[in-house]
């Protein structure tokens, strides 16, 4: 028989590390990490775009495109940037029969990271691969895409533990589930801190006076910045609900036999 403070404990700590869960994977999969905010006009930019014999988009696309090369397009165009994708703001395109519209309307133009983007050694100068591998970055990078999956492994495992604490009707298995969610909790604090390091190191790398850097974090990260603290939340909730419930039981088994 369990005790009704705890049977609320576990309800409300499921509650809060499904939120969690939602939130850090709605994170992982969308790339308004960081957004950033072009100083020119509109209409500026796309004049440039119309008389330049080679369109950012199609440096932005290209498969030979380097870090360099894609974040400069990133400041210039209303860019942002996911974990997995990075997307800008290009002007709507005319058919060869009718020229562009003479207006500001903007087409998104999104650029998937692949696993081989991923894992590539990040550079001391950025997009120069012989000025040797900045190791803090390199390392930065994969933590941030690494660690995300990781918390939601450590919850999805959890979860199956508290499912095994249910159909033996004890609750001492869910301090597994709560010590794996603290855990996901760690993990997703790490993601966001290697994260906003990463952005801020390659914001100090790539200062041009003729380019103003001007952005913020946004809604997918702070999806992220809010998953954490509920995951943390949950892990304590368990961790009570089961601990308790055990200190309980000891203490009214010692009672039946004194």
């Amino acid at each position: 028989m369990v005790d009704n403070r705890f049977a609320t404990a576990l309800v409300i700590g499921s509650v809060l590390a499904l939120i969690s869960a939602v939130y850090i994977a709605a994170a992982i999969g969308t790339d308004h990490w960081y957004e950033y905010r072009s100083p020119f006009s509109l209409s500026e930019t796309n004049g440039a775009n119309l008389h330049s014999t080679n369109p950012p988009s199609e440096e932005f696309k290209s498969e030979d495109s380097d870090e360099y090369m894609y974040s400069r397009a990133l400041y210039k165009y209303n860019g942002t940037i996911g974990l997995w994708r990075r997307c800008i703001s290009v002007p709507e395109e005319g058919h060869w029969f009718k020229p562009p519209p003479q207006g500001v309307k903007q087409d998104t133009l999104c650029v998937s990271f692949s696993l081989q983007d991923q894992f590539t050694p990040k550079y001391a100068q950025v997009g120069n691969h012989n000025s040797g591998v900045d190791y803090v970055r390199t390392y930065l990078s994969r933590c941030q895409i690494l660690l995300p999956f990781i918390s939601l492994g450590l919850m999805c495992f959890g979860a199956l533990i508290g499912l095994c604490a249910c159909s033996c009707h004890t609750l001492y298995p869910a301090i597994g589930t709560g010590v794996l969610h603290l855990l996901a909790g760690l993990c997703t604090l790490a993601t966001v801190a290697c994260f906003v390091a990463n952005v801020e190191l390659l914001h100090a790398k790539t200062q041009d006076p003729q380019l103003l850097l001007e952005g913020d974090y946004g809604w997918s990260f702070c999806l992220a910045c809010v998953s954490a603290p509920l995951q943390l939340m949950a892990a304590a909730l368990f961790i009570w609900a089961a601990r308790t419930d055990r200190t309980e039981y000891s203490r009214m088994k010692l009672y039946r036999v004194a």
